[in-house]
């Protein structure tokens, strides 16, 4: 577990020094099917995700105890270990598994209207272990504002966030990005960069916080 000035660093965190892949290193190629799509001119098959989009490349810098090293880009998400900790449903903060007996434990910035049953949430935030709930509530500014602590049993993958690109007759152009998820098997995926994979929260209990942490505590 890393901190720097006392503050825990998520382990999604990018770190100073980390780099994306240039933008020269994309082009314009085509996919099974034959239709024109983005990729790398050295791609491998893990520069895609196994439905087939392609990740935004950044470099990593791990330490000689398999964790990020250096200081923390506060705000900025590495794509890869996000999607290392999305994929696998591992905490953000340490990477470790989150699941327990009740389901896997999520923290929500807080919403004009609490959840409810039957309600479907999209996030690109993974999980986090009960070890680390209360600590994130404490440091994490958005958390501060409020939030909700969800018991999830059931978190299908739903889609990515990323950058939309397009060929011009100048070569790769990429458009203005939001944050808005982008469900697989969409069309546009074809010339995306995905840079956050996105979970559905659509089974899942609004749960006490100190409840959760003293049940860890007698773990």
């Amino acid at each position: 577990m890393s901190t720097v000035s006392r503050l825990l660093v998520p382990y999604i965190t990018a770190r100073e020094g980390e780099e994306p892949e240039s933008h020269l290193a994309l082009r314009a190629t085509f996919d099974r099917a034959g239709r024109s799509a983005l990729g790398y001119w050295d791609e491998s098959a893990e520069d895609r995700d196994p439905r087939g989009v392609l990740w935004g490349r950044c470099s990593q810098l791990i330490g000689r105890d398999g964790l990020p090293s250096g200081r923390p880009r506060w705000r900025m998400i590495h794509p890869a270990r996000q999607r290392e900790t999305m994929t696998q449903l591992h905490c953000q903060i340490c990477a470790r598994p989150t699941r327990t007996p009740q389901g896997y434990p999520f923290l929500a910035p807080a919403a004009k209207d609490v959840p409810r049953p039957g309600d479907i949430l999209r996030t690109a935030q993974p999980p986090v272990c009960l070890a680390h709930l209360r600590l994130a509530v404490e440091q994490c500014p958005h958390l501060q504002k409020g939030y909700t602590a969800l018991m999830v049993r059931s978190a299908p993958l739903y889609g990515v966030i990323g950058t939309p690109y397009q060929w011009t007759t100048q070569g790769i152009k990429a458009l203005a990005g939001t944050d808005t998820p982008i469900p697989y098997r969409t069309a546009e995926l074809r010339w995306f960069l995905a840079s956050q994979l996105v979970r559905c929260l659509q089974d899942f209990t609004v749960v006490d916080l100190d409840g959760l942490t003293t049940l860890n505590s007698r773990a």
